[in-house]
């Protein structure tokens, strides 16, 4: 609604609990350094100089960073990644490999190296191609003109895509870039011998396009239960004049939505469940059958751990255009609290995530209050959405208030830090308010509790 460009992206564990912080690196001069990945061994040189950007790492680097998403100093936003799969016969030529670039390095590696989102898909594919990669990915980019989605492909090949203007993309662990044309390099990058490759092993199906999803990508019945049913809800909600059945194999990349989307658009879709659905596990107003309530994979779940939409705004100046807007936890209950990103530090309660349990940080926080709201969602329910509705209006409040104050401003960076932090300090204030609150009615919702002078 606003010109902006976004990328969002909810980050799942493979287990409930995988504990997240929201940080900075500065900007800075690192003659000869290379980076050496504790999961694959992999080193690989970096440029001398390093940007400014912000990252949602692991608590716990044990096995790598994980950074996952953030927004650089020149308004370039990366999310990486979400995971995908290649079809058999195409590992049967280009194997994956495990001494390459996976997962957790890959925002590292590249975000703070980049000013465009193009430069970033770039360097990635070249990355990818040199070492490779023991898993399969999609990664998203974005900067004030551009969405560039990549998605790889075995063990070294990928290409990458720049959504056509005023559409949206949904990817649900699951290849989705569909016609592919090599020679449009406004628009398309790579691998440097994809074509090639494709044609050696006959791997195209139909010879006379290039579908990118069709020619790498999976189509199983496992897509159709746990992915394609997310794509379908998405487009329920921006398209919902189109009729399509969740498990279609063949709903299109991009959409044009049928209005302008907003931030409040993007938050809805990433904190559904299927609302309004017969398949809500919340069994809510078009509650179906138990078994219908878990026959597809959810996109708020227990195994959420960080929420982040980064926004690149083009109504305002490039030195507050970025906006990272986190929301940590089960996110069906969590807010998302916007954090300009020409910041130099980050709140306490989010830089100093714990591995063990403590409501002091916003992590265990949202963590903790799922725990307490899900086994009465209902008896809740009214008061979560009113303490989300009241958040997010706040959040918008806040960014206003930001905007307009930072002419007046000596040192930018420092004035959108304080602000940060206030908004942060009020925002979690209210979440420990409404744990109270929480705690208090779970007590008097006990099966256990007595009226007194009931009859014996």
């Amino acid at each position: 609604m606003d010109g902006s460009t976004i990328v969002a992206r909810n980050e799942d564990g493979y287990a409930p609990i995988n504990p997240i912080k929201y940080i900075v690196h500065e900007a800075k001069k690192q003659t000869n350094a290379v980076f050496k990945s504790v999961t694959t061994g992999v080193e690989v040189p970096l440029p001398d100089e390093a940007y400014h950007y912000t990252a949602t790492p692991q608590a716990d680097q044990s096995d790598g960073m994980w950074e996952e998403s953030g927004i650089n100093q020149y308004n370039v936003g990366m999310s990486s990644a979400e995971t995908t799969a290649t079809n058999a016969r195409v590992l049967g030529y280009d194997p994956l490999v495990h001494d390459g670039i996976d997962e957790e390095a890959m925002l590292t590696l590249v975000l703070p190296y980049v000013k465009t989102a193009k430069e970033g898909a770039a360097r990635l594919g070249k990355l990818l191609e040199k070492y490779g990669t023991g898993e399969c990915n999609s990664i998203a980019f974005n900067d004030q003109n551009d969405v560039w989605l990549l998605e790889t492909a075995g063990g070294h090949h990928w290409a990458a895509m720049r959504l056509p203007e005023d559409t949206y993309a949904i990817v649900p662990n699951q290849t989705v870039i569909q016609e592919v044309d090599a020679d449009d390099t406004d628009n398309f990058l790579v691998a440097s011998d994809l074509v090639e490759f494709v044609e050696k092993h006959h791997l195209n199906p139909d010879p006379e396009s290039f579908n990118f999803r069709e020619i790498f990508g999976t189509q199983s019945e496992a897509d159709a239960y746990y992915n394609t049913p997310r794509t379908w809800y998405g487009q329920k909600l921006f398209n919902p004049e189109i009729d399509q059945e969740p498990t279609a194999q063949d709903m299109p990349m991009t959409r044009k939505p049928a209005k302008k989307l907003a931030i409040e658009d993007v938050e809805r879709f990433l904190q559904s469940h299927y609302n309004g659905t017969k398949f809500d596990p919340f069994g809510t107003f078009a509650s179906g059958t138990e078994k219908e309530q878990r026959q597809y994979r959810s996109i708020a779940m227990d195994r959420n751990q960080c929420s982040s939409i980064l926004q690149i705004r083009n109504d305002v100046d490039s030195d507050h255009a970025g906006v990272q807007w986190i929301a940590m936890g089960f996110f069906a209950y969590s807010p998302y609290v916007p954090f300009f990103t020409n910041a130099n530090d980050t709140p306490e309660d989010y830089k100093n995530t714990t591995a063990d349990v403590s409501v002091d940080n916003v992590y265990w926080l949202e963590k903790t209050l799922s725990v307490l709201i899900e086994p009465k969602y209902h008896e809740y329910s009214d008061i979560i959405h009113a303490y989300l509705d009241g958040c997010q209006s706040y959040a918008r409040q806040r960014v206003e208030q930001a905007d307009e104050g930072v002419d007046a401003a000596k040192d930018v960076t420092q004035y959108l830090t304080d602000n940060n932090l206030q908004t942060a300090k009020e925002i979690s204030s209210r979440t420990h308010k409404l744990f109270d609150t929480l705690v208090k009615k779970g007590l008097n919702l006990s099966k256990t509790t007595w009226e007194k002078g009931q009859n014996l």
